[in-house]
């Protein structure tokens, strides 16, 4: 098959080697220029962890993968009627920025949020190229879910964004096996439907590394050391975590790092200050180049989101992270990933919402450290075997090609 293609991604989230956040997008599109194709990624300058500016610049970030910049409402954290004009801003400026970044073989847009992805639509048809559309989180359902979404005008007018997205991609890419389902479910054929799930390099974690650094920078000496790393947001259900460290307040001997930030931090950080918690530290974001060393530095690390059923469906990247640094994952979330966590015996499962298990989860393996290695361990294997982020951008890399091909 011919080589030399050039792709087109527009992605408001978009998150280099540098800054914090999933790095699920650069991994991807590197492996593709290895192979000797080329990526342009139109992305905003404001961090969707932090509402603020990345200060990530733009220019090539490996060879063969280059970002664009484009302007964006700074508005995404202050309220959901912002955060939509934040969304509509980087909509307008994207496909005005995309349809200069010269000759392209293939645009792709990825959703949440789903105006990027109505400008991947438009850019690829003004260009008269295929629409490959990545679902990573099903919008609207999630928004409706968590009740971010609840005027039944905009709820329709939103699934019919949704559909009219669907009907229109060339071809679709999912993450996720629950998010194929979904799809099908909505009519879509199998043929247009691709899974490449959520995975880790694993060769970017050293399991025998114990992160004496990271240990000795925030005091943590010998303590039984529970990580969760990732968004601070609204979806996470972080107060359940904050009351879980609440009831082992006493427990001099373990301590909670929070590693991360987002839209609840400051709310988040001034209970735990409140509660007295000293048994919690937020550190703040970390670049995606920097988590090995902080989770090496952990004994068992923790996924937790809010109990709604859409959110039985995902896949998050956490989990394979902490599975790639052979580290035992407390899962607090129910569906798909319970079902890689369990049958990898890579951790221990509780119920969304429950702290008080939460806390016994915690206790149980601080007791048992060797149990917890050993967890940890199977993780390692488990994730090596399924979830190698090599083997998928290889299957990325295939499809892009298949569907260039098939534009031309």
């Amino acid at each position: 098959m011919p080589h030399g293609y050039h792709y087109l991604l527009i992605h408001q989230a978009f998150v280099g080697p540098g800054e914090a956040g999933g790095t699920r997008h650069y991994e991807l599109a590197r492996h593709c220029a290895a192979a000797g194709h080329r990526f342009t990624i139109v992305a905003s300058p404001v961090s969707y962890l932090s509402g603020r500016p990345t200060g990530a610049g733009e220019g090539e970030v490996a060879p063969g993968v280059a970002v664009k910049r484009t302007h964006t409402l700074p508005t995404l954290h202050r309220s959901f009627f912002w955060r939509i004009l934040s969304f509509l801003s980087f909509m307008v400026s994207a496909t005005a920025t995309a349809l200069r970044a010269g000759r392209v073989d293939l645009v792709m847009g990825t959703t949440p949020p789903l105006f990027q992805a109505l400008s991947a639509w438009a850019v690829a048809r003004l260009r008269r190229r295929l629409f490959l559309l990545e679902v990573r989180d099903l919008w609207p359902q999630f928004a409706v879910d968590m009740g971010l979404l609840t005027q039944p005008l905009l709820i329709a007018l939103a699934r019919r964004l949704e559909g009219f997205l669907y009907d229109r991609a060339d071809h679709l890419l999912v993450n996720s096996p629950a998010y194929r389902d979904y799809l099908l479910a909505r009519g879509v054929p199998p043929a247009k439907v691709s899974l490449i799930p959520n995975g880790v390099d694993p060769t970017m974690f050293d399991p025998a590394d114990r992160g004496e650094g990271w240990r000795q920078w925030w005091g943590l000496g010998d303590r039984f050391v529970v990580t969760y790393a990732g968004a601070l947001g609204p979806a996470n259900d972080i107060p359940t975590l904050l009351r879980a460290a609440a009831r082992l307040r006493a427990r001099s001997d373990i301590h909670f790092l929070l590693v991360g930030d987002g839209k609840e931090r400051p709310q988040l950080e001034a209970w735990a200050a409140a509660e007295g918690l000293t048994n919690v530290t937020f550190t703040g974001a970390v670049p995606k180049e920097q988590m090995p060393t902080v989770l090496a530095a952990s004994d068992a690390c923790v996924a937790i989101l809010r109990d709604i059923p859409s959110f039985r469906t995902t896949y998050p990247n956490k989990v394979f992270d902490y599975m790639a640094a052979g580290r035992p994952t407390i899962l607090a979330i129910d569906g798909v990933i319970r079902q890689v966590v369990e049958t990898a015996g890579a951790g221990v499962c509780v119920p969304p919402g429950d702290d008080a298990a939460l806390a016994a989860a915690v206790v149980q393996l601080a007791a048992d450290r060797q149990a917890a290695r050993a967890m940890g361990e199977a993780a390692r294997r488990h994730v090596v075997a399924h979830f190698d982020r090599r083997d998928q951008a290889e299957a990325f890399c295939r499809l892009l090609a298949q569907l260039a091909e098939r534009g031309r």
